[in-house]
């Protein structure tokens, strides 16, 4: 690879396939492909088996035609003139036609073999990356996850509908017609046996750059989505603090690495097609400087030559149909690895089961931290009361919502431990963590469909009047009741508009229906005004009475309501104790205090 400057188009020094670099989520290795796509022609095995006869048929029946044509002129030149012309038109005519309706069979069972391909690929990561570990889409972040999601699964889509379908028809096609001329015509073999050195040095030569090209412009198509994806999420940020020269300077820099791969994928293909016409050429070309030969030393008929060239010349349409749709599936496989690569994470966050033996929560000598080697907690030691109200404080960027996020289960401490019932968070199954412990933040989501719906996804079996008392719990009754179908009104996209105080209020709703007896709130009611979000965390203190309640406060009226506030400052504990204690300390805590109230 190294040596490719020699060839014309060096191959870009920056690699944006680096995963350190570029992704979290990880890139499939080539056994997990192929065991994958193994498993998905065992799950179409009759679909696919269907399509190759049905293939083999149309195939055979198109060689009936030289067949019969080389028949005539071996005929004529041994001076036959009854040629019997009824038979063999009627013959061909109804080789046409079994060629016709195996064909449409041939292009109908393949599109429903790429489609039922397509939507089990779709469904199976779909269903995979929500078992993910929630620390593990986290740190992902959008960009990677979403290149995946749509650029990926586009470029499948085109090689499962189209490229396995047809590479399969080409092989079957090729394979009958290499042994249908050796049948006919041994000897023509030959001038396959001439083109095949060229064909496969010229296709080594390309398909041994192809597949870590295409992985490196898929990961910096990636790279692209991530910037674009990161700059408009935080445009608002990247204006106050005056970063848009050097995010459009990041943009195009990773853009320039992207179409940087994207012409060194262009140029390999520019030496593959003239390959592949070379030896097309060199196959029809030798069949008939052979085939002239072997007539003349009188090893073959003139008949057999005709039949065989006609073969050859039917080999030229399989043959590059093969190398085409090869070269797709160059582009689907590294689509493929990066869509299956979430299956070589543990879809759990452990694999002990451990089940909590109560309901008190105990966080010892916790270390944390999103980069190697820099902390963001510096051992922090807290314990949570079942049935308590434990209120987090502190400046932004203190540590707080990591500290939620580690009580709440998503990511693991990198020493110390947190604990639920005496087992370690870290070693329960993500289900059973969930079962207990439920983290409701700033960012909701409400699926496109029916108001039920969204809210049957925390309680499946819920009935109309527990969803109705979940609704009123965070006093979204009054806006729910005046939609125009109730419950069956559909919103989303496409649907309702929910403005983002609805949204949350949904959220919060399925948070009533699950019923943990362990809560980390994190900005759970920040997109509402503070007169609405006092009342509505009255209201769920009052649903909530008796569970374990862990609030992230970024409003301090929700900190003089806990039992416990615990002060966070630059990853440490600072303060521990009541309102009226932490103030009465005239420490950190009291003077948040005063500066809220001015």
């Amino acid at each position: 690879m190294r040596g490719a400057r020699r060839f014309g188009v060096p191959e870009p020094a920056y690699d944006p396939s680096a995963p350190e670099d570029v992704t979290i989520l990880p890139v499939g290795t080539p056994a997990t492909v192929r065991s994958y796509v193994r498993a998905l022609l065992r799950r179409h095995r009759r679909t696919f088996l269907l399509l190759v006869t049905v293939n083999s048929v149309a195939v055979i029946a198109s060689m009936v035609g030289p067949r019969l044509l080389g028949e005539v002129v071996d005929d004529l030149a041994a001076g036959d003139r009854d040629l019997r012309l009824g038979r063999i038109t009627a013959l061909f005519a109804v080789a046409l036609l079994v060629q016709t309706v195996f064909t449409q069979q041939v292009r109908l069972r393949g599109a429903m073999l790429g489609e039922e391909m397509l939507a089990d690929l779709r469904e199976d990561f779909l269903v995979r990356s929500v078992g993910l570990p929630p620390g593990v889409l986290e740190r992902a972040g959008t960009g990677d996850l979403l290149s995946r999601i749509t650029t990926d699964i586009d470029r499948l889509a085109e090689a499962m509908r189209k490229a396995v379908p047809q590479l399969a028809v080409g092989l079957v096609w090729t394979a009958l017609l290499v042994g249908a001329l050796c049948v006919t015509a041994p000897p023509l073999a030959l001038a396959v046996v001439l083109a095949l050195p060229v064909l496969l040095v010229g296709c080594r030569w390309y398909f041994r750059r192809a597949p870590h090209a295409y992985r490196a412009e898929a990961a910096g198509y990636a790279a692209v989505a991530a910037a674009l994806a990161e700059t408009v999420d935080a445009g608002r940020t990247v204006e106050a603090h005056r970063l848009g020269a050097r995010r459009i300077a990041l943009s195009e820099r990773r853009i320039a690495e992207w179409t940087a791969w994207e012409r060194r994928t262009m140029w390999l293909r520019t030496v593959l097609f003239p390959t592949i016409n070379l030896s097309n050429m060199l196959i029809i070309g030798g069949v008939l400087l052979l085939g002239g030969v072997f007539v003349l030393e009188g090893w073959i008929s003139v008949g057999q030559l005709t039949t065989g060239a006609l073969l050859a010349q039917m080999l030229v349409e399989p043959v590059g149909l093969i190398l085409r749709w090869y070269d797709e599936l160059q582009v689907a496989q590294v689509s493929l690895a990066r869509l299956v690569g979430v299956r070589e994470i543990e879809p759990d966050d452990g694999t002990s089961g451990l089940a909590p033996q109560d309901k008190a929560m105990r966080a010892t000598d916790v270390r944390f931290g999103y980069l190697p080697d820099v902390d963001v907690l510096h051992g922090v030691t807290l314990d949570v009361a079942p049935g308590s109200r434990v209120a987090l404080v502190g400046p932004s960027g203190a540590g707080k919502s990591t500290l939620g996020r580690l009580l709440a289960g998503i990511y693991g401490p990198r020493r110390g431990e947190v604990t639920l019932g005496g087992a370690r968070l870290s070693e329960m199954r993500a289900e059973e963590v969930r079962r207990h412990v439920a983290l409701v933040n700033q960012e909701h989501h409400v699926f496109v469909g029916a108001l039920r719906d969204n809210l049957l996804l925390a309680r499946p079996g819920a009935d109309d009047a527990e969803l109705w008392a979940a609704l009123g719990a965070v006093n979204a009754d009054d806006w729910a009741t005046g939609l125009p179908n109730g419950l069956d009104t559909e919103v989303g996209s496409g649907g309702l508009a929910i403005t983002p105080a609805q949204a949350q209020q949904i959220a919060l709703a399925r948070l009533v229906l699950a019923d943990p007896h362990t809560l980390v709130l994190d900005e759970a009611t920040s997109l509402l005004d503070p007169r609405a979000a006092r009342h509505l965390e009255r209201s769920l203190g009052q649903v909530l009475e008796g569970r374990t309640v862990v609030a992230i406060a970024h409003r301090l009226h929700t900190a003089h309501d806990a039992d416990v506030i615990a002060v966070v400052e630059n990853g440490r504990i600072s303060e521990l104790g009541s309102h009226d204690a932490l103030v009465a300390a005239q420490g950190p805590y009291a003077a948040l205090w005063r500066s809220w109230h001015g």
